[in-house]
């Protein structure tokens, strides 16, 4: 039951009684499997280009770059690091003064002066033990120096948003950068218009924004002043607005305190922040994908790949939605626009063959008059779960989809099969264009699936709930977008999920 306290409650967030109803409705039913014609793969759903094709396209983002067009990049980097260093706050919890041999912190300490935060750490440790890294772990006080980088009387990095950890080092500068400097650097070398401005926007924490202010302020004037250019850093926070309601095993609501509990509803709720961006163009990509500068031309090289095939199919569409507004096409045209409707947007759709020539336009218009988004994926080498697929729309088509594998039926042995024979999967490597043929922005939140959520399993002080997720950013929330999917390289590829990936090659300066 609603009590007048949880509607003033409710009302503070932006959050109406029957949003709370419809998500507790949501509980309930939970949400449907989406139904697949088939994992998408080059041939069917990826495209894959040759060298000229690559050429073509980043000429044609150059052109749209010198032309005057809007770019802005936009990172999710509301996250806390705290799950990077899982294996750091066992051992610095457990009982063990030594790490067991092979264990993820024993190969850390091996190695902690690879780490481009060493300085720092090391600076830290003779502060609180006067003693250095070396000295503490000689005396068999790892314990000391783990505790030192995740701990708030240390580096705290088990506390702070990952975009803000030192990642890199640059030893023959003697600088080193974060995934906020380095997200800035690859939108100076991506995404600089001709006026000579780098838009960027990142979504962020309430708790954690002063501090991403503070270092945008200390940062942004040297890298100015090194690449010749002006970087402008916004920053949003997820809206309140955007909480989904948290229930008991029972699917009634979950209180603390006599209190409603409610849940950020997940990075797809930013599909209101990216919808309150003022560009034509913008490149999505998480905070953690980053690499120092000599490991990033094939980041650059497909970056612009991805942005010129985003282009040119904008064109088109352009071109047809133009024809088709003004009348001025014939029976030929028509076909082009279904060759292209079903080539190079892979939309399958039975009824054409059954409308005439004016239900046809009507109906290609309502297909080409969407948000676009060309997406990299990368080849998993056979990995089941999820990424790319042909799936079923509302309206009976077919279209490509990114998916999880929570939204795929493994009750189903040809689905299963589907999954196992996947050969790519998403890096969340997204360009999107988001006005229309006339330069109208459009309003992303009229093509969100809300058919596409998730809802997982967490805890509260000890006690299990159940919590709601917004259709995925990729996922549903771009559901009804027209999606195109790009073969890119590994090499684009570089997350750090744990603190020991910063060990690999690709993040070593």
């Amino acid at each position: 039951m609603i009590t007048e306290h949880d509607k003033q409650m409710l009302r503070q967030k932006g959050i109406t009684q029957q949003q709370v109803e419809e998500q507790l409705h949501r509980f309930e039913t939970g949400f449907p499997f989406l139904g697949l014609e088939g994992a998408a793969h080059p041939g069917n759903g990826i495209l894959t280009l040759d060298e000229e094709e690559m050429e073509q396209a980043k000429a044609r983002w150059n052109a749209y770059l010198s032309d005057g067009g809007h770019v802005t990049k936009f990172v999710p980097a509301s996250g806390a690091a705290s799950r990077m260093f899982k294996a750091l706050f066992s051992f610095v919890d457990g009982d063990n003064d030594v790490p067991a041999e092979g264990s993820d912190v024993d190969v850390l300490i091996k190695n902690i002066d690879k780490l481009a935060f060493f300085g720092e750490l090391d600076e830290t440790v003779r502060k609180l033990y006067g003693k250095g890294v070396r000295q503490l772990l000689d005396d068999g006080e790892a314990r000391k120096v783990i505790g030192a980088i995740i701990l708030p009387e240390g580096l705290n990095y088990g506390n702070l948003p990952k975009g803000l950890l030192t990642f890199h080092a640059y030893p023959q500068s003697g600088v080193t950068r974060t995934p906020l400097e380095e997200q800035m650097v690859e939108g100076v070398q991506t995404a600089t218009t001709v006026d000579g401005h780098v838009n960027l926007h990142f979504t962020v924490s309430g708790n954690h924004r002063q501090l991403f202010i503070d270092k945008i302020a200390a940062v942004v004037p040297a890298l100015e002043k090194e690449k010749g250019v002006k970087i402008n850093v916004s920053l949003s926070e997820q809206m309140p607005s955007t909480d989904t309601i948290a229930v008991n095993s029972d699917n009634t609501p979950f209180r603390d305190n006599g209190e409603l509990v409610f849940r950020p509803g997940g990075h797809g709720a930013l599909i209101r922040n990216l919808n309150d961006i003022d560009s034509e163009v913008v490149f999505i990509k998480n905070i953690d994908n980053v690499v120092p500068d000599n490991f990033r031309d094939a980041t650059i090289t497909y970056k612009k790949v991805i942005a010129g095939v985003l282009v040119q199919v904008h064109d088109r569409i352009a071109l047809y939605m133009d024809m088709l507004e003004k009348g001025n096409y014939t029976s030929a045209d028509l076909d082009r626009m279904v060759h292209f409707l079903n080539s190079t947007l892979c939309v399958k759709e039975e009824r054409l063959g059954d409308m005439d020539q004016t239900e046809l336009a009507i109906y290609l218009k309502g297909k080409f008059n969407r948000p676009i988004r060309v997406c990299g994926m990368v080849r998993n080498e056979g990995e089941p779960g999820g990424g790319p697929y042909i799936a079923r729309n509302p309206d009976g088509s077919f279209s490509p989809q990114i998916l999880e594998s929570s939204q795929i039926d493994t009750t189903n042995e040809k689905y299963v099969e589907m999954m196992k024979s996947a050969t790519h999967f998403n890096p969340v490597d997204l360009v999107c264009y988001i006005r229309d043929y006339k330069g109208n922005k459009f309003d992303l939140t009229e093509f969100v699936d809300h058919d596409t959520g998730f809802i997982s399993s967490k805890s509260l002080h000890g006690r299990d709930l159940k919590a709601l997720e917004l259709p995925g950013l990729w996922n549903g929330a771009m559901s009804n977008w027209n999606t195109l999917f790009v073969e890119v390289p590994i090499a684009t590829f570089n997350p750090v999920k744990t603190v020991n990936d910063l060990l690999r090659s690709s993040h070593q300066g």
